[in-house]
């Protein structure tokens, strides 16, 4: 039986990371793996939990929520008919293998080989968020082999790598290709389960040393139930909130927020 005194500020500091990470979420329509991997890595490692394999934690407990959260938000856009099937059919394949491959991959590397994989792409998502632009273009239409299992396998092996689910890469990835930004949003939750449940039964297979309480393979359980049960509570405020402002300020402002977190990762990685 874990000590209460050490579980009690953990799952108050989770209440707070699934609220925050839900706003957001609803707010910015960004994928809650690009919040929580980082929020978990300081409210873990803050607590003296994980050791050498912290970002292994927060990787795969990131990946256990989006799990539910792709599921969920797969089922409302595919009742609004958003849904592009046959990219998700066409692509699945090369995103479930690739995304098995990145969890294998994550089991073997050290934390810090994770925080920079982490620090790095994050840091380009940030400067997209800041700087892309709606009619840049790769294309007129979506790739066609081989080029599309080359994008496909490089969305869910670096996913797994950082702990999140399609949304980052692949909305980007398919504006650039033409495909209208709801319909991207919507099939891009597609990608989520797609790469999120091969990752996730890698990770409950991987043992992690001086992992937090009731932890399962590298999955923390707390973490998961306290974060799914915030974000499904917080996530219609911070849609609530995008509808009643505009939310392109606060996109970017977030965008400087996740630049500078994904920094300090690196100046981690780097011992400064």
């Amino acid at each position: 039986m874990p000590d209460l005194s050490l579980l009690f500020p953990m799952i108050a500091a989770l209440v707070v990371i699934g609220a925050f990470a839900g706003v957001i979420g609803g707010l910015l329509g960004v994928g809650g793996g690009i919040v929580l991997v980082p929020a978990f890595f300081y409210a873990f490692g803050h607590l003296g939990y994980g050791g050498s394999q912290l970002m292994q934690i927060c990787v795969a407990t990131s990946m256990a929520t989006i799990v539910i959260t792709s599921l969920r938000s797969v089922s409302s856009h595919n009742r609004k008919g958003a849904v592009d099937w046959q990219v998700l059919k066409t692509w699945g394949p090369a995103l479930v293998i690739s995304a098995a491959i990145g969890t294998f991959v994550a089991g073997k590397v050290s934390s810090l080989t994770l925080q920079a994989v982490f620090g790095a792409l994050a840091g380009l998502a940030g400067l997209w968020m800041a700087f892309g632009r709606d009619h840049w273009r790769l294309g007129a239409a979506m790739p066609a082999e081989p080029v599309r299992s080359a994008l496909a396998g490089a969305v869910g092996f670096f996913s797994a790598m950082m702990g999140i689910g399609g949304g980052t890469f692949g909305v980007p990835l398919m504006t650039l290709y033409a495909m209208p930004i709801h319909r991207a949003v919507a099939t891009a939750s597609g990608f989520g389960v797609l790469i999120a449940v091969p990752s996730v039964l890698g990770f409950l297979l991987l043992p992690v040393a001086e992992a937090p309480p009731w932890t399962i393979g590298a999955v923390n359980l707390p973490a998961f139930l306290v974060v799914i049960g915030t974000t499904l509570l917080t996530t219609p405020l911070g849609v609530r909130l995008a509808h009643a402002m505009n939310p392109r300020p606060l996109k970017r402002a977030f965008a400087v927020f996740l630049t500078l977190v994904a920094l300090n990762m690196l100046r981690k990685v780097m011992g400064w």
